[in-house]
């Protein structure tokens, strides 16, 4: 089977059933064309996961199809942007026809789930299986949930419970498995927090990490109270060093992590309550103490040192 032939068996017949007007033009031509909504202005990132370094060799396909999409989508949710269309870069050591059925048919439900349709791409041979995801999105102009606005005093909140992934890849086959190969995205919840969280972005290199993001470019240091980190009931069955190192470190999560006035708590929960989400508040912002931005780690009031703070791409 050829490039076009496979393009055209597992992806482009797909796509061109979702119909959106704003789509001029989708598969099939050097460039796709769209036409942004009037008010609007686009986000956009891209990941790429690569077999047996950013899932385990023997994920399913399906798993692999909906991780690949759903993982761009949590970056567009963490700045409440409104999902749109994707660009797939599929790398193949082969052409194996059943794992593309597989592949494609998890990449197609969770796009039909977000309404996103696939708009182009590439396929070409690789000796490593490698998907790269371009995600486009929509947000009113100036409304964009970024990282760097955070205020002393804010409270530092997270959706879901966190290290359930990091869980599922040492123990595979566990009920939390799911967590792992099919993470959700929390896109309405991150369009309901414009306008309310100051900061915000996802969690996929570990908690720690990702929130010393938000109090670096902030010009902050963080408090966070590990105790209050949202745990599933399998974790907390587990030693306190176990459990804190999954949710602190272990990554992959693909929850939010944000900071909003605490005057607002109110309103986030009501919202969450409504979408069905759990949030918890978990620290909060503190003016910066020294020269270099730290995350300040307690542990029932007293200071927690933690020996990895999160995933590193170059380790």
């Amino acid at each position: 089977m050829n490039e076009f032939a496979l393009i055209q068996r597992f992806f482009a017949e797909a796509a061109h059933a979702t119909s959106d007007p704003s789509v001029i033009l989708g598969i099939g031509d050097d460039c796709a064309l769209i036409a942004p909504p009037q008010g609007q202005q686009l986000a956009i990132s891209t990941d790429t996961l690569v077999a047996g370094r950013h899932f385990p060799l023997d994920t399913d396909a399906y798993s692999i199809g909906w991780k690949a999409v759903a993982v761009n989508l949590s970056d567009l949710a963490a700045m409440g942007a409104r999902p749109h269309s994707i660009l797939l870069a599929l790398s193949l050591p082969s052409v194996d026809q059943a794992f593309l059925r597989e592949f494609s048919r998890g990449l197609f439900a969770i796009c039909q789930q977000y309404g996103v349709r696939l708009i182009g791409g590439d396929t070409t041979r690789s000796s490593v299986l490698s998907i790269t995801i371009t995600v486009l999105g929509w947000l009113p102009i100036g409304q964009a949930i970024t990282r760097h606005a955070a205020q002393a005093g804010d409270v530092i909140m997270v959706t879901g419970t966190l290290g359930d992934a990091a869980y599922a890849l040492q123990h595979p086959h566990s009920p939390l498995q799911h967590r792992l190969d099919q993470p959700t995205p929390r896109v309405e919840l991150g369009q309901a927090l414009r306008g309310v969280a100051s900061a915000m972005l996802d969690i996929s290199d570990g908690l720690v990490q990702d929130l010393g993001h938000i109090a670096k470019a902030s010009g902050l240091d963080a408090q966070l109270d590990v105790e209050c980190v949202p745990l599933h009931l399998i974790l907390q069955q587990l030693s306190v060093s176990e459990r804190l190192a999954h949710a602190l470190a272990g990554g992959d999560d693909y929850e939010l992590c944000f900071t909003v006035p605490a005057s607002r708590v109110d309103a986030v929960t009501a919202e969450a309550v409504r979408q069905q989400i759990k949030v918890t508040t978990i620290g909060v912002m503190l003016p910066r103490q020294a020269a270099q931005t730290q995350v300040q780690l307690r542990l029932h009031q007293q200071s927690f040192e933690l020996q990895q703070t999160g995933f590193q791409h170059f380790d």
